[in-house]
């Protein structure tokens, strides 16, 4: 395993701030701590502690910076995490996703910061089959106008477990064996989730779903159906009026029998679409945060599940 000197390269405020609480340990809020003899890794929000978890084994100890429950997007760094960022080996991030990951990496992270959006493509705010809502806020508010939700292809999510395993394999070489084997075990899953949402979603009555947020490009775009985001990309932006009246008509266009919401969102947006075209309302998890049950893997299946429902799926 590589043997690190102690990096201290915070801001003044936060290290007068760790000084004077004594908060120099690495652990979080979410429970995750450093660990003698592992590999210390901090993860930025869910499905990539999900990866550094799978990937790594018993050798890594993964931290997670987001706490469960909490809207990813809005997550604002204390003390303590800051200090995490600069005492791990690996910081596993997305950068465009969350403002305050990308300053602490900027400062701290230096050559130990893997970033997920420097692997594989993103996609525009409204690319795939999204609706371009031109003026409305939220579609370019991220990742220089990229969609940052790359984990919900499950063969996109494969490829960056393939480069996360080099990345910990340069860290700690005596495993970087251990690492690929686990990697490619987790890529042969997650193309079996992917030959399910295939077949799942081949032949559907209807192809479109409305969603609270544009969330869902990549799924959507992998599996031919088309997102009608009631906002943008930010949960938090509100639809205009307009934007409302024009969703709750393409929802009557294509006779939408549901509309959708998310685990961390508020659902009144999308309970007032649903009475306005008499159509009912269900969770579709954006796995931004963990599932409160089983893992990203089992999430996935019950979105699936969820999906073929509500398109009428045969």
């Amino acid at each position: 395993m590589t043997v690190r000197a102690p990096r201290r390269i915070l801001t003044a405020a936060a290290t007068a701030l760790l000084a004077a609480a004594g908060l120099t340990a690495c652990a979080d809020d979410t429970g995750g701590a450093s660990e003698p003899g592992k590999v210390d890794v901090v993860a930025a929000f869910y499905p990539l502690q999900f990866l550094a978890e799978r990937i790594g084994g018993d050798t890594v100890a993964v931290s997670n910076l987001t706490k469960p429950g909490a809207e990813p997007h809005d997550l604002e760094l204390n003390p303590r995490q800051v200090g995490q960022v600069v005492d791990a080996d690996v910081v596993v991030y997305l950068s465009g996703f969350q403002p305050a990951v990308d300053e602490a990496v900027e400062q701290n992270g230096g050559d130990r910061a893997f970033d997920v959006a420097g692997v594989t493509p993103l996609l525009d705010a409204a690319g795939g089959h999204d609706h371009d809502h031109e003026g409305e806020a939220g579609h370019a508010d991220e990742g220089g106008g990229k969609d940052p939700h790359v984990w919900l292809d499950p063969t996109r999510l494969a490829t960056i477990g393939d480069k996360l395993a080099e990345r910990l394999g340069k860290a700690d070489p005596d495993h970087a064996a251990d690492y690929t084997a686990r990697a490619g075990a987790l890529r042969t899953e997650l193309t079996k989730l992917d030959t399910e949402y295939a077949d799942g979603l081949r032949t559907c009555q209807r192809r479109e779903i409305v969603t609270s947020h544009t969330a869902f490009g990549y799924l959507t775009e992998r599996y031919r159906l088309e997102q009608i985001g009631i906002s943008g990309l930010t949960p938090e932006s509100e639809p205009s009026p307009k934007r409302l009246a024009e969703v709750a008509e393409e929802a009557r266009e294509h006779q939408a029998g549901t509309i959708f919401f998310e685990t961390l969102v508020s659902p009144k947006v999308a309970e007032t679409i649903a009475r306005e075209v008499g159509a009912k309302t269900a969770v579709l998890d954006p796995l931004e945060g963990p599932p409160a049950d089983g893992d990203y893997l089992s999430a996935m299946r019950t979105n699936l599940q969820t999906l073929r429902t509500a398109l009428d799926c045969s």
